[in-house]
């Protein structure tokens, strides 16, 4: 959906022309009360259950979730997924043309917080004629917006669900995105952003970007046990199995993050990676309330859910339980589940029977359709 009028943004920008792809699963209901709106992490997207036609690997990234018979069921509920501004997978991006200079966007691009995200969410459900969600929802990023938009929106949502999230960042977390985004500035083929002019891709500061990014979902005791100090088939061939060069790729490990940052080096934008983990180092709704969470949620109307993950030490249970007695202070309707997983921040994402059950019984006892 394309949009003409400008969107402003928190930065004093605004953005006009521009379009969001978006997902719709289920059926509204004659009273457009059953919308349920899923709100992406860092390199997710609107494509957030089902397979494409035609494409057998095309798996949504939230699909052991979302679906006819699944948690969040949707012979019940219609659920909405949207791809954010800047991303690299449909929405207006730094790779798409800036209808007021004619040139690709490239490094010009304006910056986005999840606020913005939120506004500009808000809008396509205008669009759409839905005035009143039943659930927002997200895990890590998404959890954020969700949780944005019980403040931004309080009267629009009935629910909110907040998976594997924080009030803001740790300065820890904050520490890791530079780094990652220190890969890609200072790579050679990044040209200050605009690297599309040069027909390169930074792609050896997104593999490094990916790696570092990647051992922070996982937890230590997944690590240890998927890949420990396994060495690769091929270099076990001495007394001792090291090859000792600083060079080769010799532990599973290696390898293991080694295939990841080549995978993703291949779909996601250098621009797109710099804008996401901004937004994620911004996002903090107590900043302007004295740093005082529980003076933010009081903004809040609606009821919550609430999960973390006892390995999940990017976005750890205390962060969430922040959250919860900052609702709490405020007399809110807050139910919370802490999960006892080995899988770390990705647990979100994966098949937990506690973890989907917990989420199918919100559902079907709290969130009427």
């Amino acid at each position: 959906m394309t949009f003409e009028s400008p969107l402003p943004l928190q930065s004093g920008a605004s953005i006009r022309n521009y379009t969001l792809a978006y997902e719709t699963y289920g059926t509204l209901n004659a009273e457009r009360s059953n919308a349920v709106l899923i709100c992406h992490a860092l390199n997710a997207s609107h494509h957030v259950a089902g397979v494409y036609e035609g494409q057998p690997k095309s798996e949504g990234w939230w699909d052991n979730m979302i679906g006819p018979g699944k948690p969040v069921d949707t012979n019940r509920y219609f659920v909405i997924g949207v791809n954010n501004l800047g991303s690299c997978f449909g929405s207006t991006g730094p790779m798409h043309v800036n209808p007021d200079t004619g040139r690709v966007y490239g490094a010009d691009f304006p910056v986005v917080t999840v606020e913005d995200w939120v506004n500009a969410q808000a809008r396509l459900l205008d669009a759409l004629g839905i005035q009143q969600l039943a659930a927002v929802m997200g895990g890590s990023l998404g959890g954020m917006q969700a949780l944005s938009w019980t403040l931004q929106y309080p009267d629009r949502m009935r629910h909110a669900v907040v998976v594997a999230s924080a009030p803001n960042l740790n300065a820890e977390n904050i520490a890791f995105n530079e780094v990652a985004r220190r890969a890609i500035v200072t790579d050679p083929d990044f040209h200050g952003g605009h690297f599309y002019e040069h027909n390169v891709v930074p792609k050896r500061g997104l593999r490094i970007a990916r790696m570092i990014g990647h051992i922070t979902y996982l937890s230590d005791d997944v690590m240890n046990e998927k890949f420990g100090r396994q060495l690769r088939e091929a270099v076990v061939d001495s007394a001792t199995g090291y090859r000792y060069s600083t060079q080769d790729v010799e532990f599973q490990i290696e390898s293991y993050l080694r295939y990841q940052g080549d995978k993703f080096s291949e779909y996601f934008d250098a621009n797109t990676y710099l804008l996401i983990t901004r937004a994620l180092d911004y996002f903090d709704p107590a900043r302007s309330h004295g740093a005082h969470l529980s003076a933010a949620l009081a903004q809040a109307q609606c009821r919550f859910l609430l999960v973390s993950f006892t390995t999940d030490w990017r976005f750890s249970p205390q962060r969430s339980r922040e959250i919860v007695k900052g609702l709490l202070d405020n007399r809110r309707d807050v139910s919370y589940a802490e999960i006892d997983a080995p899988h770390g921040h990705d647990a979100f994402l994966l098949d937990d029977p506690r973890y989907l059950e917990v989420v199918r019984a919100y559902f079907n006892h709290k969130v009427p359709a």
